[in-house]
C-alpha cells in the first residue's frame, strides 16, 4: 500500500488522523487476506472480496467507515474491482433500517414487530442475495398486514437518506432557468455533459462504465435524459444499472436484471420473474421525485408506471408537479 499517497488522498477529503489510521488498518487487513489466499495481483475477485467481507462481519468490523475506506482505496489505487465491490455494499445500505423505522412510525412498534417477526435484519456487508430475501419477506408481510395503499404511503418518500441540502444545486438551476421546460432542457444537457466527461476520463457513473453507445441511447431516450413533461406530469425513467451490457443483451430475463439498480431487489431478477412485490419500487419513484420536492419546497406525488419487477423492460415513473409550476 502506498501509505503516503493514500494519506494525501484522504486528507484532501478532510479525513482526520484517526480515520486515516483506521483506513490503513482495514486496507492492510485486506491485502494480508489476499496474500493468504494466494492473490498477489492488484485487483480482487468478487469471491475473495465477499470472503473478506464475511470476515469483517464475523469480527464485528463491518462498519460503514471500513467499507468507505476500501472504496476510497480502490479509487485511489485505480483498483476497479475493489472500488465497485465496496461501492456496491454501500449502495442503499440504510434502506432496511429505514423501512423498520417507518413501519413503526405508521403502525406502532408492536405491530411492526409482528411484520418483521422471523426476519433476520441484514447488517452492513450482507450479500445482496440475502438482502433481497429479507426485503421480499418484509414487504410480503407488510402488504398482507396493511394492504397496497398503506404500503405505498410508507414508501412514498423513499427509504434512502437524501438530505435536502444535496439538491439545492438543482433548486438554484431551476430558479436560474425561470420555468420547468427550460430547467428540463438544462438538466438533460448537464447529464449528457457529465456522462461525456466520465467517458473521456474513463471514470464511472456511480458504478458503471459509460461508452459512446450509452450516451447515444440516453440522447434518444428523453425520459432518461431529462424527463418528458405532459401538463403537470413529468415522466422519468431510470438509466439501466449496467447500460452498456443492457444495450447488448437480448435475453429479457438478463436485460431486466441489468436494468435494476436496487441492491434490495436486483438479485431477485437473476433467474426469472421476481418474487418482490412491485410496490417496493415506490421507493425508487421517491428517489426520482426528490429534486422536485426540494425545488418546490414540499413533498410531491410520484407513481410507478413500469418496473422490471413486474416484467417491464425498464422502470418509469410519473412525477406530479404543483399546478402553479406549469402555468
Amino acid at each position: 500500500m502506498d501509505k503516503e499517497g493514500f494519506r494525501k488522498y484522504l486528507m484532501a477529503r478532510n479525513a482526520n488522523e484517526a480515520q486515516i489510521e483506521q483506513s490503513f488498518r482495514i486496507v492492510e487487513a485486506m491485502e494480508l487476506f489476499q496474500k493468504q489466499h494466494g492473490d498477489t495481483g492488484q485487483s480482487i475477485s468478487v469471491e475473495l472480496f465477499n470472503a473478506f467481507s464475511e470476515q469483517l462481519m464475523n469480527r464485528g468490523e463491518n462498519s460503514l467507515e471500513n467499507y468507505l475506506a476500501l472504496a476510497r482505496y480502490g479509487r485511489f489505487s485505480q483498483n476497479r474491482n475493489l472500488f465497485l465491490l465496496a461501492l456496491d455494499i454501500l449502495d442503499g445500505y440504510e434502506a432496511f433500517d429505514n423501512l423498520y423505522t417507518k413501519v413503526a412510525d405508521e403502525i406502532g412498534t408492536e405491530k411492526r414487530d409482528m411484520v418483521f417477526q422471523g426476519i433476520t435484519m441484514p447488517v452492513m456487508g450482507t450479500p445482496h442475495e440475502k438482502k433481497a430475501v429479507a426485503m421480499q419477506a418484509a414487504m410480503h408481510n407488510l402488504e398482507a398486514a396493511l394492504g397496497r395503499q398503506s404500503c405505498i404511503k410508507i414508501l412514498a418518500n423513499g427509504l434512502r437518506d437524501l438530505p435536502d441540502a444535496n439538491y439545492l444545486g438543482e433548486k438554484s438551476k431551476y430558479e436560474e432557468c425561470g420555468n420547468i421546460d427550460a430547467y428540463l432542457k438544462r438538466k438533460g444537457d448537464d447529464f449528457i455533459a457529465e456522462l461525456t466527461q466520465i467517458k473521456e476520463s474513463q471514470g464511472f457513473f456511480f458504478n458503471q462504465e459509460i461508452t459512446d453507445e450509452v450516451i447515444a441511447f440516453i440522447e434518444r431516450t428523453p425520459e432518461i435524459r431529462q424527463g418528458v413533461r405532459v401538463g403537470n406530469i413529468i415522466y422519468e425513467a431510470k438509466i439501466p444499472y449496467r447500460a452498456k451490457e443492457y444495450l447488448a443483451e437480448t435475453d429479457p430475463i438478463k436485460k431486466r436484471f441489468l436494468a435494476c439498480h436496487c441492491p434490495w431487489a436486483r438479485s431477485s431478477l437473476k433467474h426469472g420473474p421476481s418474487n418482490m412485490t412491485p410496490i417496493f419500487c415506490n421507493c425508487s419513484a421517491a428517489f426520482h421525485k426528490k429534486p422536485y420536492d426540494v425545488i418546490f419546497g414540499k413533498p410531491l406525488k410520484a407513481e410507478v408506471l413500469e418496473t422490471v419487477l413486474q416484467g417491464d423492460m425498464w422502470c418509469k415513473f410519473a412525477i406530479y408537479l404543483p399546478e402553479e409550476a406549469v402555468l
